[in-house]
């Protein structure tokens, strides 16, 4: 390679200096930046106020405004009252225990068939109001009105057995008073009549029986409430007895319940049982309506413990619920003081 080209790539002496202004000038900002964050840092006396370029404490603001401070009311020497607080639980200031729980229907009535039969009818749905008496399932009753029908028959056989006895009887009677026939004669006609009322009085009975299992078709709710749970569908067997296993014949048609009967199951620890006692007043929130709020009284206290789990269970009747209570949510209950 020739000299004059070996001239042509070396860098000129002058260029490899570094700019020194722009390194001072970095360095400087970074030290101020680094002195600005240890002055706001460093720890600040009590009622002074720091604010960018100049210190403006509870002195200066006394300096500045002494008329205002003049006129200000002077406050009592006395503390002021402090605020009730709440538990770390989230419950009532003054509860002796907040637990959490669930609500329950203290009465879940599943209607149940008296007898195997098919549902041939259903007349309400899972949320529907009922009243008592009701009428709300039916089942085939085609074999109930044939044994109906059949004892009606039988019973008007006996009927007309009956009236040839007490005839027979009352020419035996005849017969027997001109010494035609013995005292024999007519002890039997007058058992033959007595027979006949008896079939009557049996056939009767039979009738009866069989009336109450046609009335036994017809399901009515036992009380006033809601239906929780369809358990059958129209043309499903239903027995009053389940066969065992899964696949067996259903054992209820509904699930009813009062909604306005609702109580809080929760379980307590033997270590707590001694705050609680029978009747005492609570106060219960439900965990979707934290800030509605329930009175409530102790109703009823397991006298068994479990003993795997150390607790008792306990259970609080509500007063007065509305319809943001739902069975089966969780709700959390202040167990409060004795007054």
């Amino acid at each position: 390679m020739k000299p004059s080209n070996l001239s042509q790539l070396q860098i000129d002496p002058a260029m490899k200096r570094r700019p020194r202004g722009a390194v001072k000038t970095i360095f400087a900002v970074i030290v101020l930046a680094a002195a600005v964050a240890v002055y706001f840092a460093w720890p600040k006396a009590e009622g002074e106020h720091r604010v960018f370029g100049k210190e403006l404490t509870s002195k200066s603001v006394a300096a500045v405004s002494p008329q205002k401070q003049a006129t200000a009311p002077q406050s009592s020497t006395a503390p002021a009252a402090p605020e009730p607080k709440p538990t770390a639980t989230g419950g009532a200031a003054n509860a002796l225990l907040t637990v959490s729980g669930y609500i329950i229907n203290r009465e879940r009535i599943e209607i149940s068939p008296r007898f195997q039969g098919v549902v041939k009818w259903i007349g309400v749905k899972k949320g529907d109001a009922v009243k008592k008496d009701q009428t709300v399932v039916l089942l085939d009753d085609a074999e109930q009105n044939a044994r109906v029908a059949e004892t009606n028959g039988r019973l008007a056989s006996a009927h007309v057995a009956l009236e040839r006895s007490e005839l027979s009887y009352r020419r035996v009677q005849e017969l027997t008073a001109r010494n035609v026939l013995s005292k024999e004669a007519d002890d039997e006609a007058r058992l033959s009549v007595a027979a006949a009322k008896a079939a009557i009085a049996e056939i009767e009975g039979q009738l009866a029986l069989a009336k109450t299992y046609l009335d036994w078709t017809i399901i009515r709710s036992p009380i006033d409430g809601v239906v929780l749970e369809k358990l059958a569908e129209p043309g499903e067997l239903v027995t009053p007895q389940s066969f065992g296993g899964a696949r067996g014949p259903s054992t209820a048609v509904l699930a009813v319940a009062d909604l306005q009967d609702l109580q809080v199951e929760i379980d307590v620890s033997e270590t707590d049982l001694a705050k609680i006692s029978l009747g005492q007043r609570c106060q219960i929130s439900p965990e979707a309506y934290p800030e509605k709020h329930y009175d409530g009284v102790v109703a009823e206290i397991s006298p068994e413990a479990s003993r795997q789990k150390g607790t008792l269970q306990i259970k609080v009747q509500i007063r007065q619920p509305d319809r943001f209570l739902t069975p089966e949510l969780s709700a959390k209950v202040d167990f409060l003081p004795q007054p």
